[in-house]
């Protein structure tokens, strides 16, 4: 591989790996634009039959309706592997969401880790979300308590991460 093959496969797994930050943030911070964004408009979503199936921006949707329900909710990923292809590409990426919720007077929290499972393609100069199969390999619901009441983060545009990276509305 020459320098300009080695300097191209870089650029294009940190685009890959980015976009799989930005399906996470906008989950996170409920920015449907910004997790359409992640798609291809054909792509296609498989988080189980018990979840979704279909069109990968509809599960942009459908994710950020269920989470208006909880009081907090948060996603890592770690674990990035990326095969490129030319303007094909494949990965996994292990997953860690954890999410508040709720019940009566209890707090309880919710953990699921498990992976996702991507094929991408570059289209017009700009890598998206072909197909996403999404496995979950263990999950729990806890009984916790709360070290502090938290209030600066917010779910919408109004957090402060959208204004140090430019982002405000």
């Amino acid at each position: 591989m020459n320098d300009l093959e080695t300097l191209r496969s870089v650029a294009d797994r940190q685009q890959i790996t980015d976009l799989i930050y930005r399906y996470c943030r906008s989950v996170d911070r409920l920015d449907i634009p910004l997790g359409h964004s992640v798609w291809h408009e054909d792509g296609i979503a498989d988080y189980g039959a018990d979840v979704y199936r279909g069109n990968g921006r509809g599960v942009i949707d459908h994710i950020c309706a269920q989470h208006r329900y909880t009081l907090h909710h948060s996603h890592q990923v770690s674990n990035i592997i990326i095969e490129l292809d030319g303007e094909r590409a494949g990965s996994e990426s292990y997953v860690a969401a954890s999410l508040r919720i709720r019940r009566g007077e209890q707090l309880k929290q919710i953990s699921v880790w498990g992976r996702y499972i991507d094929q991408w393609s570059k289209r017009n100069g700009r890598w998206g979300l072909d197909r996403r199969v999404a496995l979950r390999d263990f999950d729990e619901v806890r009984d916790v308590t709360a070290m502090v009441e938290h209030d600066i983060g917010r779910r919408d545009r109004t957090d402060p991460s959208y204004t140090v990276l430019g982002e405000t509305p």
